[in-house]
């Protein structure tokens, strides 16, 4: 039982792993901080995703505890997709599949942010990834704000379809760990809402949209619902965010 339990507040009894979708993005935590957010914010987190190639940098053994830890709490952890991308880059794709699973991973981020995948090769991963067991997420959009910035709304959105189309569970928007002038934010972080427009009018239940600042969270929530997915989220704000969805903050009370 949640401490102040009798509140009630706005979302407390929905399903945080079944439900919507909140991302935690790990960016090379010990065991100590993992067990600490558990313990403290589980309930909240969907997925925790080990930034870019932060996995690659760190104990085989340590990963494998960690991955355990989250499996254990009902998180899905995996690797970030850069990752994939330099093993697709190095024609060691297979190898990748094999080695996140033997590290624990259960799930797969399939992305060409960093490096050029073409469509043919990203939609061979994603249902190379399905077909190995793991759960999908793809992610849409360049790290380069200049070559983002080339990606118009309509071909977002196609590269949306075709994704899970082709078996994505989730397709991430892209907005780096800044949120600034890329994907749906101007250079301000600032929602583009030609942008979001766009995504909205194609449906947005699949769709995770990193928002790493509290403002972008806020805007997200106050236009679609406390229901709203939503990745990069740091570690020490996943709480943050759940009270945002719950009404427990100035910026949503009374309006979610």
């Amino acid at each position: 039982m949640k401490a102040f339990d009798f509140l009630n507040t706005a979302s407390a009894t929905q399903d945080n792993k079944n439900g919507r979708k909140t991302m935690m993005l790990d960016k090379g935590m010990g065991l100590h901080a993992v067990d600490d957010l558990i313990s403290t914010a589980g309930d909240y987190i969907s997925f925790a995703k080990f930034g870019w190639g932060t996995a690659a940098t760190m104990d085989w053994h340590l990963i494998e505890a960690k991955t355990a830890r989250y499996r254990k709490a009902g998180i899905i952890p995996y690797p970030g997709g850069t990752l994939l991308e330099i093993a697709v880059a190095n024609n060691q794709a297979d190898a990748f599949f094999e080695e996140a699973e033997l590290l624990g991973f259960q799930g797969i981020e399939v992305s060409d942010g960093s490096t050029t995948v073409d469509k043919e090769t990203r939609r061979h991963l994603i249902k190379q990834a399905r077909d190995a067991g793991f759960y999908v997420i793809s992610e849409v959009g360049k790290k380069n704000p200049e070559l983002d910035h080339e990606m118009s709304p309509a071909e977002r959105v196609a590269e949306i379809n075709d994704d899970l189309a082709n078996g994505s569970n989730y397709v991430i928007i892209e907005a780096r760990e800044a949120g600034k002038n890329i994907g749906i934010y101007d250079e301000n972080g600032q929602i583009a809402e030609d942008e979001l427009d766009a995504l909205a009018a194609n449906g947005i239940d699949q769709i995770m949209f990193e928002a790493p600042l509290k403002s972008q969270q806020t805007a997200l929530i106050l236009r679609f619902g406390n229901q709203i997915n939503v990745g990069n989220v740091a570690h020490d704000e996943v709480t943050s965010l759940e009270t945002l969805r719950r009404g427990l903050r100035a910026d949503t009370i009374g309006k979610v």
